[in-house]
């Protein structure tokens, strides 16, 4: 095991195996497959004293203060974005502007930035509704029977025939209006499906792999994707490389966002944990994380050979794909995560702890990843 590197991340995840979860850390360190010394230097390394962790609950609480400014100050530039054809106008046409908006932003911040009392919009709110008002409503009823009666194919034109069929005096705008407030729609034919000029899709790399999951030896081909887990704080990404020789996980990052920042952290550290030689073939899918600059180049300067599913078939990369429907069958459906911190840990648990050195895999012969590897290696010795 000497010679292997290990990314922050990595370190900090497995010290919380001991500090948080109580593990012992010779059972960590064997699962993990590091030495003992390394695993109590990163124990004392995240340990911390309680000044610091006093320091730490301040720090906190003035990044919630800040989060919660910065959460008023974005959804106020929000709706002056959208509500700025109204600034100069009456408080009636504010008012409608914050009635068509009260999904998106609340009212507390609108009636601020257009200069208006809440009060006054709420009892705007509450007033007996105008003639003209009534009389779309009435409309609107006969325009819905119409439309469902032509079997929801019917567009604004043919409804208004219907409609002065019956004895009504409405114009094709007032229709056109009325439905597309309520949504209704005409049903159109197929569109035609773009086709890009020049002849061939273009791609940057074909599929090398062409779906040949099976290989001879370990470091020769990886597979790699991303999947997102829900948390109460929002979305967290998750970037894996899984060894085709024996499934192992290799490689990970998880990140707040999905940039071509996580998938490089992940390729970075299965690349620097098993150091594979020239040549090595990394599939991926066409996702813009890996058809940017950053990642050819990577790839590039590591002597990496690019390999990439086909446009819209996932079951070019099933390896990777049948990696997360595990993570989340087996371990995500069954939590509820609060904050992304929670879910982080967790996921190294599943797949440092329990995926790598110890769940059996069918493709494997029954035996975990990491000890088909070792099997290998004595076999071949």
């Amino acid at each position: 095991m000497s010679g292997k590197r290990y990314t922050e991340e990595f370190k900090a995840e497995a010290a919380r195996q001991v500090i948080d979860h109580g593990r012992p850390a010779r059972e960590v360190a064997d699962r993990l497959g590091v030495s003992v010394h390394s695993m109590y230097e990163w124990v004392r390394m995240h340990r911390k004293a309680p000044q610091e962790r006093h320091d730490d609950a301040a720090l906190a609480v003035e990044n919630r203060r800040l989060q919660a400014e910065l959460r008023r100050v974005t959804e106020e530039r929000d709706i002056l974005k959208k509500g700025r054809g109204v600034l100069c106008q009456g408080i009636r046409a504010k008012y409608a502007f914050m009635q068509a908006h009260l999904d998106q932003f609340r009212v507390i911040s609108m009636s601020r930035v257009l200069g208006v009392q809440r009060s006054g919009f709420y009892a705007w709110l509450r007033r007996p509704h105008s003639d003209r008002h009534r009389e779309d409503q009435r409309l609107l009823g006969l325009v819905k029977q119409a439309w469902l009666e032509s079997g929801t194919v019917y567009g604004y034109r043919k409804i208004t025939d219907d409609l002065r069929d019956l004895g009504e005096r409405c114009g094709k705008h007032r229709v056109a209006r009325l439905m597309k407030g309520e949504g209704l729609r005409a049903q159109v034919g197929y569109g035609r499906r773009p086709r890009p000029r020049g002849g061939q899709v273009s791609t940057v790399a074909p599929n090398r792999l062409d779906r040949r999951f099976d290989v001879p030896a370990p470091n020769t081909h990886w597979v790699t994707d991303i999947t997102y887990i829900r948390t109460h704080e929002g979305w967290l990404y998750l970037a894996v490389v899984l060894d085709l020789y024996s499934r192992q996980v290799v490689g990970w990052a998880m990140q707040a966002r999905m940039q071509a920042d996580l998938v490089l952290q992940a390729l970075l550290s299965a690349v620097w944990r098993r150091k594979p030689a020239p040549g090595l073939m990394l599939h991926s899918d066409q996702g813009s994380q890996f058809t940017g600059a950053e990642w050819q180049a990577f790839l590039k300067a590591h002597g990496l050979v690019c390999s990439m599913s086909r446009r819209g078939n996932c079951h070019d990369n099933a390896v990777a794909e049948s990696f997360f429907q595990l993570l989340k069958r087996e371990r995500i459906k069954r939590k509820i995560y609060l904050t992304r911190t929670a879910a982080r840990s967790d996921v190294f648990d599943y797949i440092e702890m329990f995926y790598n050195p110890k769940r059996r895999h069918g493709s494997n012969g029954g035996v975990s990843p990491v000890e088909f590897e070792r099997q290998a290696g004595l076999s071949g010795s």
